[in-house]
């Protein structure tokens, strides 16, 4: 299947995979979503969590990445895919129904 990486400009090609960072995907729907890697330490990314040095930017910290993931999987308007090792990421939890 062809692919495309998005930019900038953000221009999607129908027929084509686009891949992206969450933060160029924000404004856009996909028919199809694929959110992959959300495992523990990458999100919330273990790095942001070792900078911290009050509690109170903990808290932020924890919800900007809820938030990513939040708007990451809300790009899909019919199918979501979301992948994981073990140990999963603890915010998985908040999404299943």
């Amino acid at each position: 299947m062809d692919f495309e990486v998005l930019d900038d400009t953000v221009e999607t090609t129908n027929g084509r995979v686009s891949i992206s960072t969450v933060h160029l995907a924000k404004v856009l729907e996909f028919q199809a979503v694929a959110v992959m890697a959300c495992d523990d330490e990458v999100i919330p990314l273990q790095e942001r969590i070792e900078m911290v040095v009050d509690d109170a930017d903990l808290e932020d910290v924890y919800n900007t990445e809820r938030h990513l993931l939040y708007v990451a999987c809300t790009r899909a308007r019919d199918h979501l895919f979301v992948t994981s090792a073990d140990p999963a990421s603890e915010f998985l939890d908040n999404l299943q129904t």
